[in-house]
This record gives C-alpha cells, structure tokens and sequence, in this order.
C-alpha cells in the first residue's frame, strides 16, 4: 500500500490498478481496527482517517480537522485527499445522513442511507419492523407519556423488564430491571427527550452477527459476543462494551443454522422489499433462548468492541469486500469464501479512563509497551492523541482495546491479557473476566 500522505491531490479517476484510496470517518478503536486491516489489503492504495486517533496515525494520513457530523468538512477531506470511497464507522453521522450527502456528490459510502438508518437510531421504527415482518423479538410496548408508563408498570411489580430509550444512547440507553421505582426514574430521564420502549425481559446468552450486503446480496461474518455489563460476572451498569470475543463456542453449526433462516434472511427480504436495502453492515443483536433466536435491536454498522476482534480473523481481504460492494459484486467476491468461517479466535479486553461509565476522566499520559508488538496481539486505540512533544494522552471513557488473536479462546484470553497488563495510565481498568463464561462453559 502507497503511504497514506502521499498524492493527497492525486485525481480521482484512472488510478493505476484500480486499488482504492479510503477515508475512514471516526475516531474510536473500531476504526483503528478497521484501518489496521486495510493497511493489509492489496485493493487499498491509500488510508485517511477522519478525525482519527494516535492509533489510526500508524496507516491513515490523519485529518484532525474532520467533524463526521459537519459534512462540509467530510466533504472537503473527499477532496483533498483524492477518497475514492468512505468508510463510515460510527452510527451519528449516519442517521444525519452522511451517505445523502455524499452520494449527492456521487462519493461511493460504506454505510446506509439516512431512512435505512432508522433501524438503529429509531427502536420504534426498528420494533415496527421486525413485528410487521414477522421477524422474531421480544414482544414490547411504546410510550410517550409518563403517566401511561407508570400504570403501565404498576400493574407488573415484581417483572424482570428491559427499558430502552429509542434512539441513539451510545450503548446506555437500556436499563433491566425489577423495580418498577428504578424502571420509572430510568423511563421519566429518557421521556424528557425520546420515546421509551418497555420489553420483556428475555433469558437465555447474547449473539452478535454481521451481515455485509451491496444491496441485492448479501454474506454472514463470523459471530462475536459483546460483554456490555461494566464489571465481572456481567454486573455493574450497561457500556459501550467491556470487551468481545469471536468466534462464541456455543454459536457454532445448529445455532448459526437458526439465526440465519430464521432471522438474517428474512431481515434482509424485508429489507428489500421496504426499499430499505444499502451497501454496508447490519449487526444483529441477538438473544439465543430456549424458543429460538431473537432480535434485540439492528445497528447499521460495525459494532464497538466486536469489530476489534472480527478484523483479525476474518478470512478475507476487507478492501475486496469494500470493492465488491462498490461495484455490486458481492455474489463473485464471496463464491469459494465461506465469509462465517474465521482464521482462529481473538479476544479484545477493553480498557477504561477513571469514572466510566458514569463520568469522564482528565486526560492522562499512557505508557504502552515499547516496541513494534506482534501479530497475534494488538492495541487498538480509541479516545488518545498525542501531544505535540509525541506524548500519548487518553482523554477518558473507552481508551483503548487489546486483542490476542490465536488458535483458540484460551490462547487469545492469555495473550490479550498479558498485554493489557503492560498498558497503564492514572484511573485506567478494565474487567478481567471477558469470554470466561463461554470458556468455562465449554471445559
């Protein structure tokens, strides 16, 4: 691959070989992950991160300058930096209508435009959805009024519910619980500025699965399991995720089997019949019960911290999957690839600023292991910049995701947390129990 700062004003078109250069929108440890795995790509000739992070800076020319919701600036860093695509990471700007605005300018976007991205910023619309199209999910109810809510849960004392806010929360808008007084103060907060949705409460172990489609197509990844609770044994408040592991032991055969028949494939007929069809990731966030899978909600891109453990094993070139998609030939791309299968296991322990995910901390200077690190063990960057002595700083919440890659879960957990242990800054932690149940299980 072509240096990233080099040509920044080369044209467009007729490039030689046709390989892509890319800007990625986002700064967290997905995109980091993400440009990781297309510095490998012979179909990428150069990387750009908008705004990106001292991680990405190792692949991506860095554009510091880039607000992913400004467009004009995602506008201008298309231009300046010659893209022949973009890769949108995170959810906001895609329910702002990022891929509008850029295929109102003819800029091929990895990502859903902003009607199709209702599915993940509206769980109203996404409920709607799934329940019109027959798609399995917990059975659940609207509300919009704080009176109707509270009758509502004064009539079920003692049920375990799911609250949800409906639209965007990064990752903490749900609360479970049985106490109606918490439930009520939960729905009261998110009814001053959203919709709520109260779910049952669904038993069973959570699956996340990735569909990739081009718009007439589509291919299934390799299942991960996100590890949301902020504490060991799953316990403490709901995050953007503690850490991840892919593939999960008990998704293998029978139950894959299941979740596509019963859940992706439909989805994705009903997604081509509602002319809701994109180019891009659709996450399906599952709950495995004894009745069968079930939809808990869609994301409409890669999840965070599932993509840092989905790059290293999947069993593909990503920038010839990008490039497939461009050009709607998803179909060709993947025959002879089973896209589900991955190369190993990995592992990815998550690690936090002081205070999260309640509160923010100061930035902090980091300490990481000196060195180049090796290819079965990664440090993928999310909230860091460097000072301009080279000084790396964490700027607080979700900082950093270490990843062990191996042949198997065990393996990836030992590597992943030998890692994480040569990783410190004032306040960082982390859980210390992430794919141990799965482990365990399987022992």
């Amino acid at each position: 691959m072509v240096p990233a700062g080099h040509c920044l004003h080369a044209g467009r078109r007729g490039r030689r070989g046709g390989a892509m250069r890319v800007l990625i929108l986002g700064s967290g440890a997905r995109e980091h992950a993400v440009a990781w795995k297309l510095s490998r790509s012979a179909e990428v000739s150069a990387l750009f991160a908008g705004p990106g992070n001292a991680g990405t800076a190792e692949f991506c020319a860095n554009l510091p300058d880039v607000d992913p919701l400004r467009f004009p600036t995602v506008l201008s860093a298309v231009d300046r930096s010659s893209a022949d695509c973009v890769f949108v990471g995170p959810e906001t700007p895609l329910a702002a209508g990022v891929v509008d605005c850029l295929a109102g300018r003819g800029i091929p976007a990895f990502g859903p435009d902003k009607r199709a991205a209702q599915l993940e910023s509206s769980k109203a619309f996404s409920k709607a959805f799934l329940v019109r199209n027959g798609i399995p999910t917990a059975r659940a109810t609207e509300f919009t009024d704080v009176g109707a809510l509270e009758m509502f849960l004064a009539g079920r004392k003692g049920q375990r519910l799911v609250l949800k806010k409906s639209g965007l929360a990064a990752g903490k808008g749900v609360l479970e619980s049985a106490r109606a007084d918490e439930l009520l103060s939960f729905g009261r907060s998110a009814l001053a500025e959203d919709r709520v949705l109260v779910e049952e409460f669904l038993e069973g172990w959570e699956l996340s699965v990735f569909g990739v489609s081009d718009g007439k197509t589509h291919v299934v990844l390799p299942g991960c399991s996100d590890f949301k609770k902020a504490h060991d044994g799953d316990t403490g408040p709901n995050t953007g995720g503690m850490g991840s592991i892919c593939p999960v032991p008990p998704a293998e055969g029978a139950v894959m089997r299941r979740v596509e028949q019963e859940i992706v494939e439909p989805t994705y007929a009903a997604l081509m019949k509602e002319g809701l069809a994109y180019t891009g990731v659709l996450y399906f966030g599952l709950m495995i019960t004894q009745a069968g899978p079930r939809v808990l909600e869609f994301n409409v891109r890669f999840g965070d911290p599932e993509t840092q453990v989905l790059m290293p094993v999947l069993p593909f070139d990503l920038g010839g999957l990008l490039k497939a998609c461009f050009k709607k030939e998803l179909a060709a791309f993947a025959s002879g690839i089973n896209t589900s299968s991955p190369v190993g296991a990995a592992l990815g322990v998550v690690i936090a600023g002081q205070g999260y995910p309640e509160t923010s901390s100061n930035p902090a200077p980091v300490r990481l292991p000196a060195g180049p690190g090796p290819d079965h063990a990664h440090i993928f960057h999310a909230s860091t910049y460097r000072e301009t002595d080279g000084t790396l700083h964490a700027k607080g919440g979700r900082c950093f995701t270490v990843v062990g890659h191996a042949a198997d879960l065990k393996a990836a957990a030992d590597r992943a947390y030998a890692l994480a242990e040569r990783i410190s800054f004032t306040g960082s932690w982390y859980r210390r129990d992430i794919g141990r149940k799965f482990m365990e299980a399987r022992a």
